[in-house]
């Protein structure tokens, strides 16, 4: 009787030997990029200066450049900073859980989405810095003690926020480096010149023995314990910023779970919108296979109903209390002079979502990657409607004004997508995009089994 073939036999797919493997991997980082890459540099960096000049304006002339007005005091600054927050959650997951759950697909996925993660978040901490007005104090949201007896207000939302990015930032950053270490010796062997000095020395002299593989797996785990508690408590700490509040719509116990999915749900989704074009520009098919997409997209559809259950659950909320303020507030969601926002929300992630259950769309590369999109779009939109539609309107009836962005604002956000394209397009072409070493172990477990 033939033996049953290995559960993940299927998550590399060709002729391989472990020399075509490791060639076909380290291609971004060894060989000469394609075209789009050069594209994806180029419309990053000149987005990048935007963003440095909008910066700029904003410190020289000050918070007055922005659309933000009263009662809107927070409008697109902390509409990004949860969208850029909520995306990086992909990274974490695959890295912490997934080890945990000793899943094999996330070997071909985890080193993209760690790398999103770290520019995501390093995306959304200048928010919070350029909203402070004196950014050049930043540093009294940190718990240190001064001759002034200065300390910082633990009651105060930002304090959690700086504690919340600092924690996942440092915990983002260990998990990459660390999963990094194995590949950079290996790149320091087939590398000359200063690449090799480079790789050398953040390679941390490892020379792959069988006790710096014992205390590298020991210290994985470790941190994938460590992180595993982030995932969830990152973004409910964000969702407290609202919920602490008594902003009709805000004051919701249901916040912190709520924002947990849709940041799950948002970043798988970006993540999807990397790796489809990446998978392809470098011809990736046989380790990153439609099984890695079709799990992708289930918990994109898991974590995206979770987020369309609590609208549906809002509505009820706002309804089954009796509080005639939270039953206005949801009322001027939907009727108001952003209803389209809120409509347009509820369509992509709500209806558009239950596409994800039929395999036919789901294995769909052409749907799934502009579904991807959608999703990011939805998310923004969520933030959107959670922030400005719900502050647009106050207790006072004479006390509600629209929120118009500026040109500035549009320039802060479209310059942090810039950052993030070219940091990302930068870290493929000097780190190999892909773990090597994991997928190396996955692919003699597979031809052994």
């Amino acid at each position: 009787m033939a033996d049953k073939p290995h559960p993940d036999h299927d998550l590399i797919q060709g002729e391989w030997t472990e020399k075509t493997l490791v060639e076909k991997l380290l291609e971004p980082v060894e060989k000469p990029p394609p075209r789009p890459w050069r594209v994806v540099l180029a419309v990053g960096g000149l987005l990048t200066l935007v963003w440095l000049y909008a910066i700029f304006v904003t410190f020289v002339r000050g918070l007055g450049t922005w659309g933000i007005n009263q009662p809107v005091a927070w409008g697109f600054d902390i509409v990004h900073f949860v969208w850029w927050i909520g995306i990086g959650h992909a990274g974490t997951l695959i890295s912490a859980i997934l080890v945990l759950m000793r899943q094999n697909w996330r070997d071909s996925l985890n080193r993209v989405t760690e790398a999103m993660t770290l520019f995501a978040v390093l995306a959304a901490a200048t928010y919070p810095l350029i909203h402070m007005g004196r950014p050049q104090n930043f540093y009294w949201v940190f718990p240190y003690p001064t001759h002034l007896a200065l300390w910082p207000q633990y009651k105060s939302p930002l304090s959690w926020d700086v504690l919340a990015i600092m924690t996942y930032l440092t915990i983002s950053t260990l998990f990459l480096y660390l999963g990094l270490i194995p590949d950079l010796a290996l790149l320091r062997e087939r590398s000359q010149g200063w690449r090799r000095k480079l790789y050398g020395w953040l390679s941390l002299g490892w020379t792959g023995n069988a006790v710096h593989w014992q205390r590298y797996r020991a210290v994985y785990v470790l941190l994938a314990g460590l992180a595993t508690p982030v995932v969830i408590s990152v973004h409910s700490v964000v969702s407290m910023d609202f919920a602490y509040g008594l902003v009709p719509g805000w004051h919701l116990t249901v916040f912190p779970p709520f924002f947990a999915a849709g940041a799950i749900y948002s970043g798988f989704a970006m993540a999807l919108t990397l790796i489809i074009p990446l998978r392809k520009w470098y011809r990736l098919e046989g380790v990153i296979t439609e099984r890695h997409l079709d799990w992708m997209a289930k918990v994109t559809l898991a974590s995206g109903l979770g987020v369309a259950y609590i609208y549906l659950l809002e509505i009820f909320i706002a309804w089954y209390s009796g509080e005639p303020h939270e039953w206005a507030q949801q009322l001027w969601r939907m009727t108001g002079p952003y209803a389209p926002y809120y409509w347009a929300m509820m369509l992509i992630n709500v209806v558009l979502l239950q596409t994800l259950w039929f395999p036919r769309f789901r294995k769909n590369l052409t749907w799934l990657f502009i579904f991807s999109i959608l999703a990011n779009v939805g998310m923004w939109l969520e933030r959107f409607v959670i922030v400005v539609i719900s502050l647009s309107k106050d207790f006072l009836p004479g006390n509600a004004h629209l929120y118009h962005p500026t040109w500035v604002d549009w320039a802060l956000y479209l310059g942090t997508l810039g950052f993030f394209l070219f940091g990302l397009a930068l870290f493929i072409r000097i780190f190999p995009p892909i773990a090597v070493a994991e997928m190396v172990h996955l692919f003699h477990k597979l031809r052994k089994h």
